[in-house]
């Protein structure tokens, strides 16, 4: 599991427990202006493979964590239980999308979206 918070103009992704040792990574931090959207994907909840696993860990129906190439663009895991998890697509990073299980996706995505409505000069 993983936690999302805004810290000044960046979004911040800690990663924790043992999520830290399965995904070779403790923290990705992006500028908020570099998120294009937030949501919950019913598309996660389907068996798949995020792409070709790079300094990554992953046992179907169990766990992804870690880093991914899929034609070409790269993507960031930690996803245990898909339900919990919230899809962030990027512009202008090294990845292009993170997908990060986290305790309440809706409380989440509602914080981004202040976050990225503030940075737009909009009231939320």
């Amino acid at each position: 599991m993983a936690t999302i918070s805004v810290a000044g103009d960046n979004l911040v992704v800690e990663v924790t427990g043992i999520d830290r040792v399965l995904a070779f990574k403790r923290r990705v931090t992006v500028p908020i202006e570099h998120v294009v959207t937030i949501g919950q994907d019913v598309r996660l909840g389907r068996p798949l493979m995020p792409g070709f696993p790079w300094m990554a860990n992953s046992f179907p129906g169990v766990f992804t964590a870690g880093s991914y190439l899929r034609k070409g663009k790269w993507s960031f895991w930690v996803v245990h239980d898909p339900k919990q998890a919230v899809l962030i697509e990027l512009r202008d990073e090294h990845y292009s999308r993170l997908v990060i299980e986290v305790h309440d996706p809706q409380a989440t995505i509602a914080l981004v979206n202040r976050a990225l409505n503030s940075r737009n000069g909009h009231i939320a």
